[in-house]
């Protein structure tokens, strides 16, 4: 048995159509919000139980002889959120006490950090630095943080353990996301209403408009990572990057769009909120030479392949989803 948090949002339902592929059923899936609050994620999936996510501590206590494996990817998300005290209880916390019960009862942990604990990059994007030496830029990267620096100073740990810093993945399923959706949904969607896309200014003088940088990466070859990662029983416990492994420009971005739109590229600039700016990450690229160097493969999906295919059969396609 397999459990997933998070499983009602974007990569968690994307993982447990990966799992689906698979002929995997055996699931238990927990999330703060319902299926019936947000049915379309989970409408096509084959899973065994659904789990509020107050209700799972109980259940880990009562079934963990069946679990296999518990995969928390569920947490606020919202980076610009400023609840310091909701971010440490559900990020932060909640995570610390899930590494406990998979310390407790032996079965492998996998959960989700975040490329956003690296905040300026002034000391890197290398997964094998020092947690204790990086400074997120906001509330939401020190929630994740604070769960690497706390699991890595434990003495006692589960079998096996992996905390994964996703960098900007984008991809079907984040349609419900808001503003943290990825500039590719939003692309497509200003391009349908407008014909044109806002892009931020740059306030960085080493950065011209649209060449700020991110490593974006494919949901589809993220979830494939994660299954392999956790077949390899081999794998060495540990903190790792999850991005494509290459910045690219906002411009790259928006160009790939436009072009799977057979459109011609058209930009609007405006300005970055105050409340952004001191925090805004004008540069990321994942290092990742120790998850490939275990065995795991290269991403298959180019920035250019992956948002063309899902502009072209999601988008394009009413907003499907992974089924």
């Amino acid at each position: 048995m397999y459990i997933f948090t998070g499983e009602n949002g974007f990569i968690c339902s994307s993982f447990i159509w990966k799992l689906n592929q698979e002929s995997l059923h055996d699931i238990v899936c927990v999330d703060s919000v319902n299926i019936t609050q947000r049915p379309q994620l989970l409408a096509h999936a084959k899973y065994k139980k659904f789990l509020g996510e107050n209700d799972l501590f109980d259940f880990i206590k009562t079934e963990y002889s069946k679990i296999s494996a518990v995969f928390h990817l569920g947490a606020c998300s919202e980076t610009i959120d400023t609840n310091e005290l909701f971010l440490e209880k559900n990020n932060t916390q909640y995570t610390n006490r899930l590494f406990e019960l998979a310390t407790k009862y032996s079965f492998p942990f996998v959960y989700a950090s975040s490329g956003a604990v690296y905040g300026s990059g002034q000391s890197g994007f290398n997964d094998a630095t020092p947690a204790e030496n990086l400074k997120p830029l906001n509330l939401y990267g020190w929630s994740k943080l604070k769960s690497d620096i706390w699991i890595q100073n434990q003495h006692k740990n589960p079998p096996r353990w992996y905390g994964l810093r996703f960098f900007n993945v984008y991809g079907p399923n984040e349609y419900h996301k808001n503003n943290m959706r990825s500039l590719v949904h939003k692309a497509f969607e200003q391009n349908h209403d407008t014909g044109t896309l806002k892009l931020f200014k740059s306030y960085n003088p080493k950065y011209e408009d649209g060449k700020q940088m991110r490593d974006f990466v494919y949901v589809k070859d993220v979830v494939d990572w994660m299954w392999d990662l956790y077949k390899r029983d081999t794998f060495k416990s540990g903190i790792y990057n999850m991005g494509y492994g290459r910045a690219r420009t906002w411009l790259d971005l928006a160009t790939a769009v436009f072009t799977s739109l057979n459109k011609p590229v058209n930009i609007t600039w405006i300005d970055m909120p105050d409340n952004i700016r001191n925090q805004y990450q004008y540069f990321t690229e994942a290092k990742m030479k120790r998850l490939l160097s275990q065995g795991l493969p290269s991403p298959k999906w180019s920035l250019e392949s992956g948002i063309s295919d899902y502009v072209q059969n999601y988008l394009m396609q009413n907003e499907g989803y992974l089924q």
